[in-house]
């Protein structure tokens, strides 16, 4: 659409064409700044400027001398006039007088409340804002922090306070950013394109923190939507979907203290938590991330944990789906507080020597209209097909990897957390989900790879170059997979060109060891012997993956009813199987985790929608698991033997594995160094007096924790010091007598 300055009886006017005009005012236009703004045509400096609500407008220098009076065309909401005739541009700025009815200029845009003139910059009056670079590699899908350019950013540009937007949608016809500062109005604030990457931007002055925002999108399919930011670093509080102006939050600097504590080698004890839940005030209410961090913190620490899991904390349209399906991927939950809050949680976490770990879902997003779903009129984020595109299970879109552009969201949004807030690792959710195509879906229902395969080849490819990513941009951290299948090399190293090899996760959730196990403990023990296999045969594959020894959240929901539920027996048995179950668990090779409130064994399930029932600690039982579990963090934490060589082989040894008619096992955990932990499991509820066990060295050996310890709501069967004999048992050189507690679990430590 050509310019022309023509000749009207009131003088020179820098009228648009009609058709322009027109796309202008019903915000169909896809280049305003094409006619918007200052333009040189033919040697006359022209001023433009499309202020629906306005009755006057000037054109003024930098300190607010009128230059010309801008009249306006026809009975549109455009004014144009010309400032010079030297062909040469200027900084200006526009001095409005509003129609004092009219109140879309509120907020931190325009004041409409006075008749007095309102001077302010142009948003059309400033160049274009991402870096030459910077479009490069969003364009290429190789920008490993996007975040840092699109989205939100509350900044300076030519001296002015203002904030710049910039939204990934190519095949918008136009897109407009509106808020409470234009009263939502799709025409005021509508975008540049940047043809080269697909983004489009624009800065607007007087816009600051904490203004609510969303992007108006003219789709490619002709229909207008209201999106929010999928690169919002804060968001209104559900059922409000507004994005919110937030700064970004300086970046934290790699910390070699929480690398040795993320270490392969060092001790891991995981409490899984559900912030919503945890606790809650007495009317119900949630706890702040500055409330949680001035409870929860100590409470881990107090009790031995080494790392906290958060269940997510992106944001989230529907509370039922406690965080996994998430529409916010850069915003803390607003439910809790701010960016800074959670900020300061994890802060006080790290100086509290804690790790938080947060569970990630890049795996599918739910299809709320205003989140990802045919985000520009096309399936941007997701696939079209649903037979790759949707979630029969969770009613969700599954993103395209094989679109770089959606790889680079995902992959900086794994760094973000890290580098942003100092998360210590990322728990990636569904894993399984991600890496078949036929994931819970029937013959004809899935489309095969290009090799006519089930492996979703892009999943992996993506998840190998995030894991890639994190390994090389933010080495301190770790990431973790839920992943329930025999899918090969998990957690070992991707070749060096990332086109095979492992997925390059550290560790791998143990969903074979939690499903045996549970199944195993659930069972009667005079059935026990009949299964024996079933308990020992995670020690066949235990090494095949660096593995974390999870039971969490999925255990204690939907029905499967609490871990002290699934225990057979009495209620005295019932706990002293739990014991026995966490004593086995914290001697099994692999990291731990544990869901909240499962260490003082409730007896209902998890009720995310309450606070744990912390009553139940003032019942002697309840409260000796909880101390049960302390204990086992501290002789963790104090012995390398049982921690250090958790992902080889030469860390664990057999010492009787083979006795099926008593049920019991006997191993030895090993340091480096070569010291080791022995450790008797008896799964029956017969006390065994005078149990010979075969010991690696002779000397005196103490005993470390035993389940059935009374302080524990044990029967009292221990051990205290006992010195190994010169009686060749078990393969052994030399064995010693012990008591074999009941349902239980015993650790003995050479003493020095």
């Amino acid at each position: 659409m050509a310019d022309e300055v023509t000749q009207s009886a009131d003088g020179p006017q820098a009228w648009i064409d009609e058709g322009a005009l027109a796309a202008l005012m019903t915000a169909t236009h896809g280049d305003p700044f094409s006619v918007l703004g200052m333009h040189v045509v033919a040697d006359a400096v022209v001023v433009r400027a499309l202020l629906p609500g306005a009755d006057a407008v000037d054109a003024t220098d930098e300190a607010g001398r009128t230059l010309a009076r801008l009249q306006r065309q026809g009975d549109s909401a455009l004014f144009a006039g010309i400032v010079a005739r030297d062909g040469k541009t200027f900084p200006y700025r526009l001095k409005v007088s509003w129609s004092a009815p009219d109140k879309r200029h509120e907020s931190a845009g325009i004041d409409a409340a006075s008749s007095a003139a309102d001077l302010f910059d142009d948003p059309y009056s400033f160049g274009p804002l991402i870096e030459d670079l910077d479009v490069w590699l969003l364009a290429e899908g190789s920008h490993h922090r996007p975040y840092e350019w699109l989205g939100a950013h509350p900044c300076r540009v030519d001296g002015i306070a203002g904030t710049r937007f910039a939204v990934w949608a190519p095949a918008a016809r136009r897109v407009s950013v509106v808020g409470g500062f234009n009263h939502w109005d799709g025409r005021r604030h509508m975008m540049r394109l940047r043809r080269e990457c697909g983004v489009w931007e624009i800065f607007l002055p007087r816009v600051g923190e904490g203004d609510l925002y969303k992007y108006e999108i003219l789709g490619a399919d002709g229909v207008v939507r209201l999106k929010s930011d999928p690169f919002a670093f804060r968001t209104e509080l559900r059922p409000q979907t507004a994005s919110v102006v937030q700064r970004l939050l300086p970046g934290r600097a790699t910390d070699p203290a929480r690398q040795r504590a993320n270490a392969l080698d060092a001790p891991v004890s995981i409490y899984e938590v559900h912030l919503g839940s945890w606790q809650r005030h007495a009317d119900g209410g949630w706890l702040s991330y500055r409330e949680l961090a001035e409870r929860l913190i100590p409470y881990a620490v107090e009790h031995g944990f080494t790392h906290l899991e958060l269940m997510p904390v992106h944001e989230h349209p529907f509370d039922g789906s406690w965080g996994y399906q998430p529409i916010g991927l850069y915003a803390p939950t607003s439910r809790f507080g701010t960016p800074e809050d959670f900020r300061a949680f994890t802060d006080a976490a790290h100086a509290a020597g804690l790790g938080v770990i947060l569970d990630w879902v890049p795996a599918h997003f739910p299809s709320d209209a205003h989140g990802l779903a045919e985000f520009d009129g096309t399936h941007l984020y997701e696939h079209a097909d649903p037979r790759e595109g949707f979630h029969q299970d969770w009613n969700t879109l599954i993103y395209n990897y094989g679109r770089s552009e959606v790889r680079n969201y995902l992959g900086s949004n794994a760094l973000y957390w890290i580098e942003r807030f100092g998360i210590d690792g990322l728990r990636v959710d569904a894993v399984a989900s991600m890496l078949y195509r036929d994931y819970s879906r029937k013959a004809g229902e899935w489309v095969p790879n290009r090799f006519g395969g089930r492996e979703n080849l892009e999943a992996i490819d993506f998840l190998r170059r995030m894991n890639h990513l994190v390994g090389t941009q933010r080495p301190e951290a770790i990431t973790l997979a839920e992943e329930s299948t025999a899918f090969p090399g998990v957690s070992r190293p991707p070749a060096p060109d990332l086109q095979g090899g492992g997925l390059g996760f550290h560790y791998k959730w143990n969903m074979g060891w939690m499903n045996d196990v549970l199944a195993y403990m659930a069972r009667d023990p005079v059935h026990r012997q009949h299964h024996h296999d079933q308990i020992r045969f995670s020690l066949v594959y235990a090494f095949s993956e660096n593995f974390v020894l999870p039971l969490s959240h999925d255990e204690v929901v939907h029905g499967k009813g609490s871990l002290l539920a699934k225990m057979p027996g009495d209620d005295w048995q019932k706990f002293a199987n739990l014991r026995l179950l966490y004593g086995f668990m914290w001697a099994h090779p692999g990291k731990k985790l544990l869901f909240m409130g499962c260490e003082f064994a409730p007896w209902t399930e998890w009720n995310a929608d309450a606070s744990l029932p912390w009553a139940l600690l003032a019942q002697p039982a309840h409260a000796g698991m909880q101390r049960l579990v302390r204990d086992l963090n501290r002789v963790l934490r104090s012995h390398p033997a049982l921690y250090e060589l958790d992902t080889a082989s030469a860390g664990f040894r057999w010492i009787s594995h083979d006795d099926a008619a008593h049920s019991v096992l006997v191993f030895e955990r090993r340091a480096r160094d070569g010291r080791g932990v022995v450790v008797v499991c008896n799964f029956t509820p017969v006390a065994r007096e005078d149990w010979r066990i075969g010991v690696p060295v002779a000397g005196a050996w103490r005993e470390l924790i035993n389940t059935d310890d009374a302080v524990y709501g044990g029967s009292g069967v221990t051990n205290g010091t006992l010195q190994a004999e010169s009686v060749p048992w078990q393969g052994e050189a030399q064995s010693m007598v012990l008591r074999l507690p009941p349902l239980g679990v015993a650790m003995f430590v050479r003493e020095d």
